[in-house]
C-alpha cells in the first residue's frame, strides 16, 4: 500500500458533500490538504477543524472552476507556494434542474457543462503538469452513473457526465507513459446537496429522491477514493461504479408507507 502520510492533496468542491467528504478522509490519512470551493466560510471553518483535529497543513482557496483566469492564479499561488499535489481529487460539479430537451432552460445547461466539463478540464491542465514533473500521483474524477446510462429527462446532465467518463478514459491514455494513475469513481444516488442543488433549494422536492431506501452517504464515496489512492504503484484501478443496494441501474426499489 502506499503511504500517503504528509503529501498534498487537492480536492475541488470541499465545502459539502463528497469533497467534504474526502477532507476528512484523507485528513485523518495524514495528508495535507488544498481545498477550493466558491464558498469561503465553509471552507475556512473545514480547514480549522481538520488542522486542529488531525495536526496537518491546509491550504483553502476560493474561486469558481468555471473561470479560466481564476484557475490559472490558483495554479500560480500553488507553485509559489511549492505544492506539487500527489492527489488531484476533481469533485466539483452539478445537476441544475430536470427536464426534457424541449423544455430545458439553457442557462442550466449552460452551468453544468461549464461546471462539469469545462472547469474539470480547467484544473486538470493547469495541474497536471505539475504532477508529470515529478511522475507520480493519482487523479480521480467524481463521475456518475449518470454518465453510463441515460435517464428520464436527465439529457444534459447526462451529457457532462459521459464526458466525464471519455476523459477519464482518455487522460488515462495521455498518461501511459508516466506513473500517474487515474480513476473515476462513478455513484448513483447519494444523499449530498446535490438534489437541493438541482432543485434550486426546493427542500421537498430534494428529499423525496431519497425517500424510501437507503442511498449512499458522501462518506461511502470518500472511502473509494482512498482505497483507490492507497493501491501499489502497480495496480491502476481505472473506474468504480457504486450504487446503493437499492438502486440497480436507473431504478431504484423503494419501500414506502411502511
Amino acid at each position: 500500500m502506499i503511504d500517503l502520510k504528509n503529501k498534498w492533496i487537492l480536492i475541488t468542491g470541499a465545502s459539502s458533500g463528497i469533497g467534504m467528504a474526502c477532507a476528512e478522509c484523507f485528513a485523518a490519512a495524514g495528508m495535507n490538504l488544498v481545498i477550493t470551493a466558491r464558498r469561503e466560510e465553509r471552507l475556512t471553518a473545514l480547514a480549522e477543524t481538520l488542522k486542529t483535529q488531525y495536526n496537518i497543513q491546509v491550504e483553502t482557496f476560493c474561486f469558481d472552476i468555471r473561470n479560466a483566469a481564476e484557475v490559472e492564479t490558483f495554479s500560480m499561488a500553488l507553485k509559489e507556494k511549492n505544492i506539487i499535489p500527489f492527489i488531484l481529487i476533481n469533485n466539483a460539479g452539478l445537476a441544475a434542474g430536470r427536464s426534457k430537451i424541449q423544455e430545458g432552460r439553457i442557462a442550466d445547461w449552460e452551468q453544468m457543462i461549464d461546471t462539469n466539463i469545462k472547469g474539470l478540464l480547467y484544473i486538470t491542465r493547469h495541474i497536471l503538469p505539475s504532477m508529470i514533473s515529478v511522475n507520480q500521483g493519482q487523479v480521480i474524477n467524481i463521475g456518475s452513473t449518470a454518465g453510463h446510462i441515460v435517464y428520464p429527462q436527465g439529457n444534459v446532465y447526462n451529457a457532462t457526465k459521459f464526458a466525464v467518463k471519455a476523459l477519464n478514459e482518455a487522460i488515462n491514455l495521455d498518461l501511459v507513459d508516466t506513473n500517474i494513475k487515474v480513476c473515476s469513481i462513478d455513484p448513483g444516488a447519494c444523499d449530498t446537496e446535490f438534489s437541493l442543488v438541482r432543485f434550486k433549494g426546493d427542500k421537498e422536492i430534494a428529499s423525496k429522491v431519497y425517500e424510501g431506501y437507503e442511498p449512499l452517504h458522501a462518506q461511502d464515496i470518500a472511502e473509494a477514493a482512498l482505497f483507490v489512492s492507497t493501491r501499489p504503484a502497480h495496480v491502476n484501478i481505472q473506474n468504480i461504479v457504486i450504487y446503493p443496494t437499492s438502486q440497480r441501474s436507473v431504478y431504484v426499489h423503494r419501500k414506502l408507507g411502511s
